[in-house]
């Protein structure tokens, strides 16, 4: 069982997660926001934790960002895009169980605090700039477990989840060593 609560947008998302594990959820609703979702949300948080599993479209990380603002502390699972995508339809109610799971298990918490990376590390890393770039943010992305992002959301993205230089090596040599083998 798990032991946060986890929320996400819709009751299709529900059937999904709960298939996949044992848990609480709250759902948001879309942007169709409950009045008191905010107060849930919170109270959850104090409670036993939350864990934002959005769908990873732009509306997903619409809702993820909203609840993190007003929610500080909150952990982020991040489903890669391939695995919750059926006839091109995007989201969390796609996913299999085994998909879900591995987001879970994989969530962070973000961190306020100094900067490790800017735009010239995202370049140096081969993450932003050129040719493949693309495809290596998204290995990286389901290794580390922070989802897909351009350049900008993904550097932030190392950032806030505090993501050290040998956590984003391994990850590089992980994923450059996964290219190499398909």
């Amino acid at each position: 069982m798990i032991q946060e609560v986890i929320v996400v947008e819709g009751k299709d998302d529900v059937s999904a997660v709960k298939q996949a594990v044992e848990c609480q959820i709250i759902v948001t609703s879309g942007f169709g926001y409950p009045e008191d979702l905010f107060d849930r949300i919170r109270e959850a948080q104090k409670r036993c934790g939350v864990i934002i599993l959005t769908d990873p479209d732009y509306a997903g990380e619409r809702i993820r960002n909203e609840i993190a603002k007003q929610v500080p502390g909150c952990k982020h699972a991040f489903i890669p895009r391939e695995a919750a995508t059926r006839k091109g339809n995007i989201g969390v109610e796609n996913a299999s169980a085994e998909a879900i799971r591995a987001a879970l298990k994989t969530c962070r918490t973000e961190r306020d605090g100094v900067d490790r990376y800017n735009q010239v590390d995202m370049v140096a890393f081969g993450l932003s700039g050129g040719k493949g770039a693309k495809d290596l943010r998204i290995r990286i992305g389901r290794i580390l477990g922070l989802g897909y992002g351009n350049s900008l959301q993904f550097m932030r993205r190392l950032n806030h989840f505090d993501i050290t230089i040998e956590e984003l090596k391994a990850a590089i040599k992980e994923a450059t060593h996964e290219r190499e083998t398909i």
